[in-house]
C-alpha cells in the first residue's frame, strides 16, 4: 500500500476512519518471516535449525531482540524423511511456500531430500527423496512449487536431473513424477544438439529452476553456463528454448518475473584473484517452442560485471515492481534497477557499522513493500563458492526500503549461533521467505 502525504490537517471526523483503515491494514499485512540455518542441529551430523520471525517484530532496531520460533530440522521433520526414505536430512538449502501459503517446501542440497511442511502446525506431512542418478550422484537444490499448485519442480543438482513431483496439497498427496524426468546429461536439445557438451553447457547440474506465472515455463540455469527453458507439465519434461554458455553464463540463482519479462541472473565468485561474476538477463514469458533455433528468443543483458570477488545470488522485485533488487555475497552490496529501463539506478552498501562482511545471501519482502529480509551468511559457510560466502554475522538482516524501492537503509540484524564442541561457529543462513498469515480481502 502506498502512503498518501498532506499538508493539511485532516479533521477529527476524517482521522478517524484513517487510523481505522490503517489498523485493518496492518492486521491483514501481518506475516512470518522463515528463515534456515543450513549446519546441522546441534550435536548431530543432518537436520538443521528453521527459525520463525513475526514480522511485526522486525520494524526497525528492533529486529535485533526478536523472539522467533526456533524449530530443529534434527527432530520430526528428520524422523519423517528417515521413515520415508531410509536416509536422515541433509543441509536444508532453499525454501518456498505454495501459492495458498499453507505448505512449505525445504529442499536438503547434500542429502537430495524434499520435506513438505504444514507451514501452520509446523509439522512434517511428506518427505520425498531426489533420484539417484546414473552417475551415483543426487542433490536437492532447489525445489519450486508451481504458481497453480499441481507440482513441484526439483533440481537434482549433482544428479544433472530435472524432477517433477506431483502435487495435491488438499490431501496432502506428493508423489515423485519418475516418467516426467528430463536428465540433462544424456538429453538432445529440439535442434538436435547434445543437452550437454564442452563446446555448447559443459556442465549441466541444474541450479535454480525458476517458474512463470501461468506455470507452464521453467527457467533453468546450469552451473556451467546456458539454460534451458522447460515445459514442466508434459511428460516427459520437454525443452522449448535453448541457449549456451556464450550467451547465458553459469552458476545462476536468482530470479522473478515482472509483468512480461523474466529476469534471471547468473554468475559466482571463482578463486580468489580471479575474475568473479555477476550477470542479469532479461527474457520475454512468450515466444516459445521446439521449433525454434538455438539462442530464440534472444535475451536482453541488463547488466554484466567480472570483477573480482563478485557472486550474484538473491533477486526481488519491490512493491508494484518498478524496482528489482539483486544481491552480491561478495562485494556485500545490492544493485537497483528500475524495471521500465532495465538500468542500474543504484547501488545499496551494506558494511558498516551492523557488519563488515555481512555476506547477503537470499533475499524476500514484507508483504508491504516496507522491508526486505536477508540472509546472512556464517563464517564457515557450506555452500557456494567459500571465500566470498564467508560472512561474519550469520542471522538475519533487516533493510528498510526508501525512495519507493530504489533505496534502502540497512537497520538491524537478528544473529544466530551454533557453536560446535570445539568451539567453532557453524551457523551459516541461507534458505529464507516470507509467509503472509493474512489476506488482503
Amino acid at each position: 500500500m502506498q502512503a498518501l502525504f498532506s499538508t493539511t490537517r485532516p479533521t477529527l471526523f476524517v482521522l478517524a476512519p484513517l487510523l481505522a483503515a490503517a489498523s485493518l491494514c496492518a492486521a491483514q499485512d501481518s506475516h512470518e518471516v522463515w528463515m534456515i540455518d543450513q549446519s546441522n542441529s546441534p550435536g548431530k551430523s543432518f537436520g538443521g535449525i528453521l527459525y520463525i520471525f513475526k514480522g511485526e517484530q522486525l520494524r526497525g532496531q528492533a529486529a535485533a531482540k526478536a523472539t522467533p520460533e526456533v524449530i530443529d530440522l534434527g527432530g520430526a521433520a528428520a524422523a519423517a524423511c528417515l521413515a520415508a526414505t531410509g536416509a536422515n536430512p541433509v543441509r536444508p538449502h532453499m525454501l518456498f511456500f505454495n501459492a495458498a501459503q499453507t505448505h512449505a517446501v525445504i529442499a536438503f542440497v547434500f542429502s537430495g531430500h524434499v520435506l513438505i511442511l504444514d507451514a501452520t502446525a509446523r509439522t512434517p506431512v511428506a518427505c520425498l527423496r531426489a533420484t539417484l542418478a546414473s552417475n551415483g550422484a543426487r542433490q536437492a537444490h532447489a525445489a519450486i512449487p508451481s504458481p497453480d499448485e499441481s507440482y513441484i519442480l526439483v533440481a537434482n543438482q549433482n544428479g544433472k536431473l530435472l524432477e517433477r513431483i506431483n502435487t495435491d496439497y488438499r490431501s496432502n498427496t506428493f508423489v515423485l513424477d519418475g516418467s516426467a524426468t528430463l536428465d540433462l546429461a544424456s538429453c538432445t536439445t529440439p535442434n538436435g544438439l547434445p543437452c550437454e557438451a564442452a563446446a555448447l553447457r559443459p556442465n549441466n547440474a541444474p541450479i535454480c529452476p525458476v517458474i512463470d506465472a501461468s506455470g507452464d515455463l521453467a527457467f533453468v540455469t546450469l552451473a556451467g553456463g546456458g539454460l534451458f527453458v522447460v515445459n514442466p507439465r508434459t511428460t516427459p519434461m520437454s525443452i522449448v528454448g535453448e541457449y549456451t554458455m556464450g550467451t547465458v553464463h553459469g552458476n545462476g540463482c536468482g530470479g522473478i518475473q515482472v509483468r512480461d519479462t523474466m529476469y534471471i541472473n547468473s554468475g559466482a565468485g571463482t578463486a580468489a584473484g580471479n575474475p568473479g561474476e555477476f550477470d542479469l538477463y532479461a527474457f520475454p514469458v512468450s515466444g516459445y517452442s521446439p521449433l525454434n533455433p538455438p539462442e530464440f528468443p534472444f535475451p536482453t543483458v541488463v547488466f554484466a560485471d567480472d570483477t573480482e570477488g563478485r557472486d550474484a545470488h538473491g533477486v526481488l522485485a519491490t512493491k508494484h515492481g518498478r524496482f528489482l533488487w539483486a544481491g552480491d555475497r561478495g562485494l556485500d552490496v545490492i544493485e537497483v534497477f528500475a524495471t521500465d529501463t532495465q538500468v542500474r539506478v543504484n547501488t545499496i552498501l551494506l558494511r558498516g557499522s551492523l557488519s563488515d562482511n555481512p555476506s547477503p545471501d537470499l533475499l524476500d519482502i514484507s508483504p508491504d513493500g516496507s522491508r526486505v529480509y536477508m540472509s546472512l551468511r556464517g563464517p564457515n559457510p557450506l555452500s557456494g563458492s567459500p571465500h566470498v560466502s564467508i560472512g561474519s554475522t550469520p542471522g538475519l538482516g533487516v533493510i528498510r526500503v526508501e525512495q519507493a524501492g530504489r533505496h534502502g537503509d540497512f537497520q538491524a540484524i537478528h544473529g544466530v549461533t551454533n557453536v560446535d564442541g570445539a568451539g567453532v561457529e557453524r551457523a551459516d543462513p541461507h534458505a529464507i521467505r516470507v509467509r503472509q498469515v493474512r489476506r488482503r480481502p
